[in-house]
């Protein structure tokens, strides 16, 4: 079982406990160091006496488990308004938002679509950008992420 499925699986419960969701847990290397990153949300927003309590009741049990071996950051992060969709959940969660879609590749000499997320099924994203429906398969996205428009 990989770090991030180990860490979700114990953590969830924790995050729960502080009036929380847990959105996302991140291991990840930057600039030469491991970090390991839960990225949680609630109702209203989060703030960062919501970061601190997941991380005192997350803390201790990580190093009670130790999953990983190696040194490593913990930090807890809120999920974002911009926030990285995911699991069918997510889009599922987000239907009808704006949306941005980036692709590994350009289509019609674009790697990037800004629209609203119309639908979702077995990884393909379907996205209405300027009253047309445009539909990418999993293959091609790189990320889809909440849009915030002002």
């Amino acid at each position: 079982m990989k770090i991030t499925e180990q860490v979700w699986q114990f953590a969830e419960p924790l995050v729960k406990e502080q009036g929380c969701e847990l959105w996302d847990v991140e291991y990840v290397r930057e600039g030469g160091e491991w970090f390991l990153r839960l990225y949680i949300d609630k109702d209203g927003g989060v703030d960062i006496d919501d970061c601190e309590a997941v991380s005192r009741a997350v803390d201790p049990v990580l190093d009670e488990k130790d999953p990983i071996p190696e040194s490593y950051r913990f930090e807890v992060c809120s999920a974002g308004l911009e926030r990285p969709l995911k699991r069918p959940s997510d889009f599922e969660r987000y239907m009808g938002a704006a949306v941005l879609v980036k692709l590994y590749k350009p289509r019609d000499g674009r790697k990037e679509f800004s629209g609203t997320l119309t639908g979702y099924a077995d990884g393909n994203v379907t996205v209405t950008v300027d009253g047309r429906e445009l539909t990418f398969e999993k293959s091609e996205v790189a990320l889809v992420r909440l849009r915030v428009e002002f």
